[in-house]
């Protein structure tokens, strides 16, 4: 009689599947590069949120975080376009079955230089969707020149100093009607994953900015980009966790008026607790104030920055009928000859 060998079973979620099932290829970026993590964490989150990866859509543009949705959802649908236009396809292939979840990831470069202009017609529309930008302040693939979001007056041994205002890619989402926009720090990994946990769950564009520091090219101790200034400057806005719509809301042991609750769309929770400062993230004003305060102040403020979970998405802007647009026969996009007659009497 000899002993069976004892296996392990990976632990699964509540649609049956494992963790490994949401990965994706091996990476290829640098070793310790902020993007890893960030993917690792996208992972996690689509896991415990019992997300289907294949009723998940990945886009993305040109650059190292262009690179990220290679490593993360494996049997997902993706697709990797051109410089700057990943927001137009994600808007083209949204339309085309509006119950498919969308994931966007993008850079500083992607975002804030060639598609600035998508970017800000994504945001202003509404459009629902994940949009993940992995910022660097630099431009990885071309040898580390700086990006639109680099410091002004920060110094690269072979690229010279940067003479320009950085863009705030929260501030430019939040000005243009984005409905969620939130700031993290690669190094945080735990704020990252409730963080895109409420952002997939959001009827809405979710923008989040993610520091993500560039090893290679710009992991100055004095860029905010860097992880040593990250780990020592940033300045959580709250607690943050998110609570599934299935679990009980458990809140205990705090103080009276220290806990914020936002209801999501699908019935989930942000819960915040406040720190050091009254700050309400549903008020647009504050949170221009505030993004503000944190530029004059070299403050690297992370967390949720605004959210409007009632504000209309562009999918509520149009009379769409349930059944996927990209799944409509011939017949039934045909106008009725009754529909052409109303039409064409309207013209006389």
């Amino acid at each position: 009689m000899t002993d069976t060998p004892l296996t392990s079973v990976s632990p699964t979620n509540l649609i049956g599947l494992t963790r490994a099932d949401y990965k994706g290829a091996v990476s290829t970026l640098c070793q310790g590069c902020g993007h890893n993590s960030i993917a690792n964490q996208i992972i996690a989150a689509c896991y415990e949120l019992n997300i289907k990866p294949e009723k998940t859509m990945k886009f993305s543009g040109i650059g190292c975080s262009s690179k990220s949705p290679t490593y993360f959802l494996g049997h997902s649908f993706g697709f990797n376009g051109l410089h700057g236009r990943m927001p137009s396809l994600a808007q083209g292939a949204g339309f085309g079955d509006t119950s498919m979840r969308i994931i966007g990831v993008s850079g500083d470069g992607d975002t804030a230089s060639i598609g600035f202009g998508q970017f800000k017609h994504l945001s202003r529309r509404n459009f629902p969707m994940t949009y993940i930008v992995e910022n660097n302040g630099v431009y990885g693939l071309t040898k580390g020149q700086f990006s639109a979001t680099a410091e002004r007056g920060k110094t690269l041994k072979k690229q010279g100093t940067s003479r320009y205002l950085p863009v705030d890619i929260c501030m430019e989402a939040l000005i243009s009607n984005a409905s969620f926009v939130a700031r993290s720090f690669a190094g945080d990994p735990r704020q990252v994953k409730d963080l895109i946990k409420a952002a997939l769950s959001h009827r809405g564009l979710s923008v989040l900015d993610i520091i993500s520091p560039c090893v290679t090219f710009y992991n100055l101790d004095t860029s905010l980009h860097s992880y040593s200034w990250g780990k020592d400057h940033e300045s959580h806005l709250h607690e943050l966790s998110f609570v599934p719509p299935r679990e009980e809301i458990m809140i205990e042991d705090f103080e009276e008026n220290t806990i914020r609750e936002i209801e999501l769309h699908d019935g989930s929770t942000i819960v915040l607790k406040k720190l050091d400062v009254e700050y309400d993230p549903t008020n647009r004003w504050d949170a221009m104030h505030m993004l503000e305060e944190a530029y004059l102040n070299d403050w690297l403020v992370t967390g949720l920055i605004y959210v409007d979970p009632d504000q209309p998405s562009m999918y509520d802007l149009y009379n769409l009928v349930d059944k996927p647009l990209n799944r409509l026969t011939e017949k039934e996009l045909r106008p009725s000859e009754e529909a052409l007659n109303k039409i064409n009497a309207r013209m006389f």
